[in-house]
């Protein structure tokens, strides 16, 4: 017996963060996120169940992964023989459409793509909800990337309620872009997963977070229901300021922030006083990702073409679509 599918999904950037789990396990947030999703960086994922195989076997870009990884998506596939009530052990053969220097992190892509290719290939009939839960026990981010353009995850209070949903933009997305300024692509010295359970459990200044982040949520959401780029933008870029803070409260304190990152902030700032409107957000990396209006996306790279290389420099348009069944 041979089932297959094959998935497309995209990579999305929280505007509104998600920082800390409620529940390690289940991949329950503290909060409420809100995220764009990018036309430049997805994942295509072919996932074949055979009746033949006694393991799953990961095949990423072309080539077989360590044993690490392997594991990881073997406990992924667990979760989903269980929804899926089967025993089929398959084959899952993943390519990562990210440019190798932009220092994105593809594990929403990858899941997204993965949950689409298993409910394809299973025939789970699942709704785009139950999608976005079965993306989100892969990767929390991967949930948004379920949907396209503006997606909210709500935190809910456990599987069954915690899962992403698609913010009506009126089709504002097709007059937005994101450049990345890609400072460092290195492993980090504290990973994601890392970070978020230190702060959580030790950080000073994490409640801070907790008690601002819903009042975030709720100004992006008006801001984009209203086309009001400056306030969507000071509201994100506050909001991501907010969220690397409550690291250097840490115990102990760390931080993703290099030097360039905050040149990378300056020039931001230079640009507004210019005439150009941009702001920016930073994930758990150095890197800097800058939100701006399509009209003003050149003007703003020749800006940090002044002081980044041309190949620090990644621009991004919008996709107003989600995740796609590819035949």
């Amino acid at each position: 017996m041979v089932k297959s599918g094959k998935a497309r999904a995209h990579t999305n950037i929280a505007l509104i963060k998600y920082w800390g789990k409620a529940d390690e396990a289940y991949i329950i947030p503290m909060n409420n996120s809100l995220s764009i999703t990018l036309d430049r960086f997805y994942t295509e994922t072919k996932v074949t169940f055979d009746s033949s195989l006694t393991e799953d076997k990961l095949i990423l870009n072309g080539e077989k992964v360590d044993d690490k990884e392997t594991a990881k998506i073997q406990k992924y596939m667990d979760i989903v023989r269980e929804v899926a009530d089967t025993e089929l052990y398959a084959v899952i053969e993943s390519e990562n459409f990210v440019p190798t220097s932009a220092g994105l992190a593809s594990s929403a892509s990858a899941y997204a793509a993965l949950a689409a290719a298993c409910n394809e290939a299973l025939h789970l009939g699942l709704s785009d909800k139950d999608l976005s839960r079965l993306a989100r026990r892969g990767s929390g981010s991967a949930s948004r990337s379920i949907f396209g353009g503006f997606a909210e995850w709500e935190k809910g209070h456990d599987d069954a309620t915690s899962f992403a949903h698609p913010i009506d933009a009126q089709h504002w997305e097709d007059e937005l872009s994101m450049i990345f300024v890609v400072i460092n692509n290195k492993s980090k010295k504290v990973s994601s997963r890392s970070g978020m359970s230190l702060t959580r459990d030790t950080s000073r200044f994490y409640q801070y977070w907790l008690d601002h982040v819903d009042q975030d949520l709720a100004d992006a959401k008006e801001a984009i229901h209203h086309k009001d780029f400056k306030h969507l933008g000071e509201v994100i870029e506050a909001n991501g300021l907010r969220m690397h803070a409550t690291n250097l409260g840490a115990q102990p304190p760390f931080t993703y922030m290099v030097q360039e990152s905050y040149d990378a902030m300056a020039i931001v700032h230079q640009c507004r006083e210019a005439g150009l409107p941009c702001y920016f957000t930073m994930d758990a990396g150095p890197n800097v990702k800058v939100l701006v209006e399509k009209k003003n996306k050149q003007a703003v790279i020749d800006q940090f073409l002044k002081a980044f290389d041309e190949k620090q420099i990644i621009a991004s348009d919008i996709i107003s679509t989600g995740v796609e069944i590819i035949m």
